[in-house]
């Protein structure tokens, strides 16, 4: 197990100790098909669904996952056992689709000839309605996942290692992923619509970037460790930053161009540049704690300038008073000032370590 997935699963286990809601809610008379660990079903299939089974070593139907995929009809559910899968897979023209892996530490995509292991629609059509659960995906010639095209599409309990993109897309999901060890960016969406909940995104040279005309929102995400900015919007893009921990990154928050944005509940901390505007760009910030960032808030220009009157009336600049932010334990302690602020329970991504607060982090 490398150092990141070890961070993950600290993360895991210390911070989202999660209930099964899915077995509860949704699995009643289901068959468990992954488990995320111990505590957490994150997959049922319900009865009557149609199920592919992939193995590595022959015990399913196929030992191919693109080989199931092409298969499957539309409404099937594909089963990967554990296992490393060196192959190029593109789910294509086979809407309503499910695939679904033994466990996120165990199944491992890797790809083999083509940029970008796992493709999600193609050029020029896209596909609808379809589901990634619990596996791994390794960057192949630089791109991890391609989602491309298409709409109503979910990937949840899903580690990249690399760059997932998104280009043409709409009411795309991102939950509860990682996300990291690209060598540019780790999520980039271009004239796209996605919401990213609850991920943990770390060790890339920008974060998340949006661009073009998408329209993204980001809540409740842990963002650390990069190169460059933590989130970069820009062009004519809008973003919603609600209740993000940003922290030990080149910059927090960038709004290039005319790009637009709201930024509120969030933590920015421990940044060289805590949030960052062109001239053109427009926000609104409210309740965010910006703290110990070299500059908080910075005009874009020749040369920059501090740009206090962008900030938020109702910023704050309190010490998060994180758990041990060097080893990425960015819950708050029991005493955070970031507790019960703006209507918010908390500010940031994570609850205070006592637990008082429920927390959408981590939850199915």
């Amino acid at each position: 197990m490398n150092a990141n997935s070890m961070v993950f699963n600290r993360l895991s286990t210390a911070m989202l100790w999660i209930a099964g809601w899915v077995a509860v809610n949704l699995g009643t008379g289901g068959e468990v098909l992954a488990l995320q660990d111990r505590y957490t079903i994150v997959h049922t299939l319900p009865p009557g669904v149609s199920k592919w089974t992939v193995a590595s070593d022959g015990s399913g139907q196929f030992t191919s996952i693109q080989e199931a995929i092409d298969q499957a009809q539309e409404g099937d559910t594909i089963w990967i056992k554990s296992g490393t899968y060196a192959e190029d897979v593109t789910v294509f023209g086979k809407n309503r689709l499910k695939i679904v892996g033994e466990s996120t530490e165990d199944v491992i995509l890797s790809g083999l000839h083509r940029v970008g292991t796992l493709h999600i629609g193609k050029w020029p059509y896209g596909v609808q309605d379809v589901e990634i659960h619990a596996l791994t995906v390794k960057q192949h010639g630089g791109l991890g996942v391609g989602i491309f095209n298409g709409g109503n599409l979910l990937l949840k309990h899903v580690r990249v290692e690399g760059m997932l993109y998104g280009q043409y897309v709409s009411h795309v999901l991102i939950e509860h992923c990682q996300i990291g060890g690209s060598e540019t960016t780790g999520v980039g969406f271009a004239d796209s619509q996605a919401v990213l909940r609850s991920n943990f995104i770390h060790d890339n040279d920008h974060g998340v970037s949006i661009g073009g005309t998408s329209h993204l929102v980001l809540e409740q995400n842990v963002i650390t460790r990069h190169l460059y900015e933590a989130v970069l919007v820009s062009d004519s893009a809008q973003a919603m930053l609600i209740r993000n921990t940003l922290v030990r990154n080149g910059g927090g928050v960038t709004f290039r161009d005319q790009s637009r944005g709201e930024v509120r509940g969030n933590i920015i901390a421990y940044n060289r540049v805590g949030l960052q505007f062109s001239p053109a760009s427009r926000t609104k910030l409210a309740f965010n704690a910006v703290y110990h960032n070299a500059v908080p808030y910075q005009l874009i220009g020749t040369p920059p300038r501090p740009a206090p009157e962008r900030a938020g009336k109702s910023d704050v600049t309190f010490a998060p008073l994180f758990v041990e932010p060097m080893a990425d334990d960015f819950r708050l302690r029991p005493d955070s000032p970031l507790i019960d602020i703006g209507g918010y329970p908390y500010l940031g991504a994570l609850p205070p370590l006592d637990g008082r607060r429920s927390s959408k982090f981590g939850s199915p």
